[in-house]
């Protein structure tokens, strides 16, 4: 809790704020302890990214794209960490993002592809789906 989740909430508090550096600022403590594994739920493995895919979105609010895409990258290589946590497939989008950001639009729409690919058995009306929809069919 103290080097993961802790460190995590509080950086997502920063953010909420306006201040991303500060969010990377409080998830140094993570770094060390980010890709080990914190256990088994009774029906999923619990892993430890999302200090990672936070991180990854402080990043991308001071728009540093090739910081951001590292670690949503990171997220993405661990996939036996995340198994199913919806950081996995949400990754896919904030890579987009950061390649979208410089304006490497090939990169992005790949990668946001692979999110739609990857929900598309979703409700269509969950609000983060609506916008990635919207976001891949603006790149141009």
């Amino acid at each position: 809790m103290r080097f993961n989740y802790v460190p995590t909430l509080r950086a997502l508090l920063a953010l909420n704020r306006g201040d991303p550096s500060k969010a990377i600022e409080l998830l140094e403590v993570a770094r060390s302890y980010e890709l080990g594994f914190l256990g088994f739920d009774s029906v999923v493995v619990i892993g430890s990214l999302y200090p990672v895919y936070v991180r990854g979105l402080a990043y991308l609010a001071e728009h540093q794209s090739a910081k951001a895409a590292g670690e949503f990258r990171k997220v993405l290589d661990h996939g036996g960490i995340i198994f199913a946590d919806p950081v996995g497939a949400l990754a896919h989008l904030q890579l987009g993002r950061a390649f979208a950001q410089p304006g490497d639009i090939s990169q992005a729409k790949a990668a946001c592809q692979d999110f739609l690919t990857l929900w598309k058995d979703a409700d269509p009306g969950i609000p983060i789906l609506k916008q990635a929809k919207a976001e891949c069919a603006a790149l141009r």
